[in-house]
């Protein structure tokens, strides 16, 4: 189980109702199948052993000696799989019968986990047979093993810690304080539920939700696995619907009403780092753990990880999410500007993303205030590097907004900066660029204050990670509105907002600058195109914001998040290339800190974020070794 990753496996088979030695056929037929494919916990439905709608048939003494006999047969032919079953069977414990899930591994009763909760009412009536197990705490023999019989017990493998396994059963879910809620406090990570959920109008919609919103809120994964075919239909049918979640994301669901199984690879080390972090997820210790042992072995992995995490795949999604990050930046612009009674606001247009952005999320704050756009001062500022293309995007994306325009050429500024410091102005390294770019700052700023007004930064959270600006040049602001915004998701917030312009000026403006290569434009252009590209010199920023995301989000270990990058970039990127980025971003995200220690304020749009005052709090001193060791 490197790195955390645990294969998981939710089934069901046509059911026999009554005949048990052929459901324990199918159960060691399913158990062998899914070892075959390395899966480590395995969970078949409710009662699975005898089937869910035999009703007054578990009381007869045939039904309930056969099971145990075939959980005799059971054990025997997979005490070779290192695989962990979880099945469902009736127990007669004193004068009571129980609904239970048995975890077995390598032919051993590793214990019973009762039903806690009994419905009997609508169509169920299981109180007619089954006693809730909640208060049960007994020692019983089962096919010549001493078990426990109870609620309270976690099942931890001791070679992987990460991996914890706790049980409810069908009902137990539904119900308002769940087995699963306390079994996670007492440190499960992986919650199983073997069931017998019936098919209605909505229903599966319903349990999507359901198991979705536990996982969540309990940061576990979740396997669900329900009965289906073959189960008797005189009053209800059951859908063969399996479910498996990770942290309230679905991983796997299977098609309703076939048989046979579906496989995840499930992270748990993220799930532990998840709980880790939240500062209010308690933890208890009174439920009894009871140890397995599986083997050491590397999943091949089979796990779909969004290339672009920031940004969702599905285009209606992306347009709503695109909708509520634009008016969070809103929102947050037009408190600070109240708070800061300010009237006038500066912004410098590059003609690029970040910029543009800028410039929209203004207007719109304006318009929202009922405040009249000219008030927007938006200044572009001409050097050495800027190429018409961008500099006639910048002026017909003003004028549209109907923006105040300015025009500040700084190339006599600088040059005489140049004079001033002694600069060769043929040398092209960092002083010629930086210059360049606080340069511009100073204008913004000093325009800012004879118009009584704020300066608005455009620096996007890309390349706030990677510490891609000058300090105190475009790194300075009076509010940074992209500050959490990262590039994949700025280029797609720009599209969002070209499409309400449709046949406008505006809208070709947008989709111009949409397509123009990011730079900074403080190198000369060659023949009017611009020759100094971003992604050239630190690499492709979808691969960063993978990174960013990875690290900032779940704190995976270096070697980790290269073989996840690896599995989601391979068949763009080269394991040489992916590795290259990877190292440049972890030196350039720890020693740029000191840039973000003091960053302006901004307002969070997502779940990463790197502002020192909440999400990061890192020193700027830190010693980037241990990580770049890992990738050598």
């Amino acid at each position: 189980m490197k790195d955390g990753f645990i294969r998981v496996a939710a089934g069901s088979f046509k059911v026999s109702i009554a005949n048990v030695k052929k459901n324990a056929q199918e159960i060691i037929r399913l158990s062998k199948e899914a070892n075959a494919n390395h899966t480590q916990v395995l969970v078949l439905n409710e009662l699975c052993l005898t089937g869910y709608t035999i009703e007054d048939l578990f009381f007869q003494k045939r039904v309930l000696n056969e099971s145990e006999t075939q959980l005799q047969y059971i054990l025997d032919e997979t005490k070779d799989l290192d695989t962990v079953i979880v099945i469902g069977m009736p127990l007669v414990i004193r004068n009571d019968l129980y609904n239970c899930a048995l975890v077995l591994h390598r032919g051993d009763i590793l214990g019973a986990v009762p039903k806690t909760y009994i419905p009997n009412y609508h169509e169920f009536y299981e109180g007619r047979h089954f006693k809730s197990g909640r208060d049960l705490d007994e020692y019983i023999t089962l096919c010549d093993q001493e078990i426990h019989v109870t609620t309270e017990q976690i099942f931890e493998d001791v070679n992987h810690p990460w991996l914890k396994i706790g049980v409810e059963i069908c009902e137990d879910v539904w119900a308002p304080h769940t087995p699963s809620t306390d079994a996670c406090l007492n440190g499960a990570t992986l919650i199983v539920n073997p069931s017998a959920s019936n098919n209605l109008t909505g229903k599966s919609d319903y349990r999507r939700s359901l198991i979705s919103a536990t996982s969540a809120r309990l940061i576990c994964g979740y396997v669900y696995s329900n009965t289906g075919v073959g189960e008797s239909t005189t009053d209800v049918v059951f859908s063969n619907h399996h479910l498996i979640y990770e942290n309230g994301t679905l991983l796997k669901e299977s098609t309703q009403y076939s048989t046979g199984l579906i496989y995840a690879d499930m992270d748990l080390e993220k799930i532990h780092t998840e709980r880790i972090e939240m500062t209010t997820y308690d933890s208890e210790d009174y439920f009894d753990t009871v140890p397995f042992a599986l083997d050491n072995e590397e999943l091949d992995l089979d796990r779909y990880y969004d290339p672009h995490p920031f940004v969702p795949s599905d285009k209606e999604k992306r347009a709503a999410r695109c909708e509520e990050v634009f008016n969070i930046q809103t929102h947050g612009l037009m408190q600070r500007f109240e708070a800061a009674h300010i009237k006038k606001v500066v912004v410098g247009m590059s003609g690029g993303l970040d910029s543009t952005l800028a410039l929209l999320v203004m207007h719109k704050a304006y318009k929202m205030l009922g405040r009249p756009v000219s008030d927007i001062i938006a200044v572009t500022m001409p050097c050495f590097g800027t190429t018409d293309r961008t500099l006639n995007n910048a002026l017909t994306l003003m004028k549209e907004l109907e923006v105040t325009s300015m025009t500040v050429n700084i190339k006599d500024a600088v040059n005489q900066h140049f004079k001033d410091i002694n600069h060769n102005p043929e040398v092209h390294d960092v002083t010629y660029e930086n210059c360049q770019a606080r340069e511009r700052t100073q204008v913004l700023m000093d325009i800012a204050n004879q118009a009584g007004g704020i300066v608005v930064g455009t620096g996007d959270l890309s390349e706030v990670a990677l510490g891609w600006s000058t300090y105190n040049g475009d790194h300075m602001s009076m509010y940074g509105v992209n500050v959490s915004v990262p590039k994949t998701l700025v280029r797609y917030l720009v599209d969002y907002v070209s499409t309400l312009y449709k046949g406008e000026v505006l809208e070709a403006t947008l989709q111009d600058i949409l397509h123009t290569p990011v730079s900074p434009e403080l190198l000369p252009a060659k023949d009017g195109e611009i020759t100094q590209k971003t992604e050239d010199i630190v690499g492709p920023y979808e691969l960063h914001d993978f990174f960013l995301y990875h690290h900032a989000r779940f704190h995976y270990e270096p070697q980790k998040l290269l073989r996840i990058a690896i599995h989601t970039y391979g068949d763009k990127y080269d394991e040489a290339t992916i590795k290259k980025w990877l190292t440049l971003f972890y030196r350039r995200f720890f020693t740029q800190q000191f840039k973000r220690s003091c960053i302006p304020d901004g307002p969070k749009v997502g779940s990463v974020a790197l502002s020192p005052r909440g999400d990061l709090r890192m020193p700027s001193d830190a010693d980037v070794s241990m990580w770049l060791d890992e990738l050598r």
